[in-house]
């Protein structure tokens, strides 16, 4: 394989959008285009042969990461195992768990204590010296290639610790490097940006500058007054933060997920959110990516309502991030658990089902970060839904507070002036399972599990990739312990980062333990979800009338194959009212064999009833 030519081939086919985009973003810079693609090709010759060859394997197959047998699970490295060689030590579980896409939460060097959970880097080429080095990342990523798992790795673009070396001359007084941020001598243009820019944390951390003593200037701190926003104007930025990617990528990174990606391009007079500009570098970000590592996947971490996310998949002529979170749907999804009311939910799958195949979305139920409500408020409003108290509502049932309710969580940058506020929690304390335990209520711990294990069932039953976060698994409970932590105790999202339970874990092999019901129960689902094409993402997927608001249909078909999947949101025994007339059905969860006509459903229950030649030729 003549490895020049094959770069000149994917070169010549991008040069003329790459440059076109880049020179009109940077006004013409040539000599900053030139060093961009200079990098480009140093990295590409610097890449292993192993992952050129694994490249090429992908470049075959573009379809590789859509299909059903992909499962992920993110996980906190020192939370699981202390360091990197501890999770190298513990792939064997990870492949039980049936996972073949591990997302490690942000690694790369941070101060102590001023980190914002890994999201603050000083170093974009160190691994934070307590979970190991580079090499060690490097190892354990060629270990997960021969086990066929593919690592995932956040690459924070939009900002750098103010520890980082740049900031840190900036604070010195450096020009060069105080161009690469946002600095100003006094609070004018500050003041005309806050007039148009909200505030991402009001109550922690308000505004988006802070005055920085050393300098004697103003940053632009649109998170965390550590963390100091980068400024692409500058092609100098864009330049070496494509740089820090590509080193990431050469380690054996499969996946670079984009953090914070609207927010990257600041223009005043704007929101400096969602602005042309993003897309542009987005779209070349890809482009570098397909020249140089074409096996790799850019993930977009879009944290907001459906019609901003979708542009970030770009076109499927130009196509931008080849993966996105599928954030509405799960907060929608946690908005059913607490109302019982699935309408909302079955309106967010119309309008993710109505999507072109070729948008690949990770599914989750819960995350490092807490649930936000920003709910299709238009839409809720024609069943009489007002915005604040639906929230308040949703707070109160999942933090225990409304009458009745079983949900264990707590309130994240609650704002006592609007009665805004967001939730964290662990899966299973937000089921029910923590209070049902905990007061020893063995009915209430048996309908707890069974919510647990029809969320999952839902999260299966999406197109896309299903992200399972680490100790879910095995019904990991809220961990208390950070409110002693003073490092931790003003952030409330550490109530569910706390530390794997290994103890718990062992009680999976453990006949009748919740452990060993919510494990298999999982694993079941995920043996079930690989054997049937049906549940791939080229599917057909839509929802159907069960006649009663608590209770989702969903239908996915594939070819001849149809499965109808049935969840109820309640805690009382349902019917669902459907009336198919195509044949018997089987439930692939069960091995019942029923008619798909008004099928009983037990209290948070979940069938996948699967047409009966369907399962003939799946055998």
């Amino acid at each position: 394989m003549n490895y020049c030519k094959e770069y000149e081939k994917r070169f010549d086919r991008y040069y003329d959008e790459l440059k076109w985009l880049y020179c009109e973003l940077y006004n013409n810079q040539d000599e900053a285009f030139k060093q961009l693609c200079g990098q480009m090709y140093r990295f590409y010759t610097e890449r292993k042969a192993e992952l050129k060859t694994m490249d090429r394997e992908r470049a075959k197959d573009p379809q590789w990461y859509k299909g059903n047998r992909m499962v992920g699970m993110m996980m906190y490295v020192d939370a699981f195992a202390g360091d990197l060689n501890g999770v190298l030590k513990h792939l064997d579980y990870i492949e039980e768990c049936g996972v073949n896409y591990l997302h490690l939460m942000p690694l790369l060097d941070t101060p102590e204590g001023r980190s914002d959970g890994g999201y603050a880097v000083s170093d974009f080429r160190k691994v934070r010296p307590d979970l190991g080095t580079m090499e060690d990342l490097e190892c354990l990523a060629k270990e997960c290639h021969k086990r066929g798992v593919s690592i995932c790795l956040d690459f924070v673009m939009n900002h750098t610790s103010e520890d980082h070396e740049w900031a840190r001359k900036a604070k010195a007084g450096d020009p060069e490097y105080q161009s690469r941020y946002f600095f100003y001598d006094n609070y004018d243009l500050p003041a005309q940006f806050e007039r148009t820019v909200p505030e991402v944390f009001p109550t922690t951390a308000p505004g988006n500058f802070t005055w920085v003593q050393e300098a004697g200037k103003y940053v632009m701190t649109t998170f965390y007054p550590y963390q100091w926003d980068l400024n692409y104007w500058n092609p100098v930025v864009l330049n070496e933060m494509a740089q820090n990617m590509l080193n990431l990528v050469n380690r054996g990174i499969d996946v670079i997920r984009i953090d914070a990606v609207p927010y990257i391009w600041k223009q005043l007079g704007t929101n400096c959110r969602n602005l042309p500009q993003v897309h542009t570098i987005v779209r070349i970000m890809r482009i570098i990516c397909e020249i140089v590592c074409p096996g790799v996947l850019l993930l977009g971490e879009v944290v907001m309502e459906p019609d901003k996310v979708v542009p970030y998949f770009g076109s499927v002529e130009k196509p931008e991030c080849h993966m996105l979170y599928n954030v509405t749907t799960m907060a929608a999804t946690w908005n059913s658990v607490a109302t019982k009311d699935i309408r909302l939910l079955r309106q967010q799958m119309n309008v993710v089902s109505g999507l072109p195949k070729d948008y690949v979305f990770l599914n989750y139920l819960r995350c490092h970060d807490d649930i936000g409500w920003g709910l299709d408020y238009p839409w809720l409003r024609q069943f009489g839904i007002d915005e604040v108290s639906h929230k308040k509502y949703l707070n109160d049932f999942l933090t225990g507070q409304y009458p009745g309710s079983f949900g264990r969580g707590e309130l994240y940058n609650s704002d006592p002036e609007s009665g805004d506020a967001r939730l964290c929690g662990t899966t299973a304390s937000l089921c029910g399972i923590e209070k049902a335990a905990f007061e020893r209520d063995a009915e209430a711990l048996e309908k707890a599990v069974r919510l647990d294990l029809m969320l999952h069932a839902y999260m299966l039953s999406q197109s896309g990739i299903p992200v399972i976060y680490s100790g879910d698994e095995i019904g990991q409970e809220n961990d208390y312990t950070y409110h002693e932590n003073p490092r931790k105790w003003d952030d409330s999202r550490y109530l569910h980062r706390g530390d794997f339970r290994w103890d718990l874990e062992k009680k999976r092999s453990v006949k009748g333990s919740l452990q060993e019901k919510i494990f298999d129960g999982i694993r079941k689902l995920e043996t079930i979800r690989a054997q049937y094409p049906v549940f791939c993402t080229d599917a057909r997927v839509w929802t159907i009338d069960t006649w009663d608001d608590s209770i989702l249909g969903l239908v996915r078909e594939y070819g001849e194959d149809k499965v109808i999947a049935l969840f109820n949101f309640s805690e009382f025994d349902k019917v669902a009212w459907i009336n198919e007339e195509d044949g018997m059905y089987t439930d692939l969860i069960s091995g019942r064999a029923m008619e798909a006509k008004g099928v009983e459903i037990p209290a948070y229950g979940v069938y996948w009833l699967m047409r009966e030649n369907g399962i003939e030729e799946n055998k």
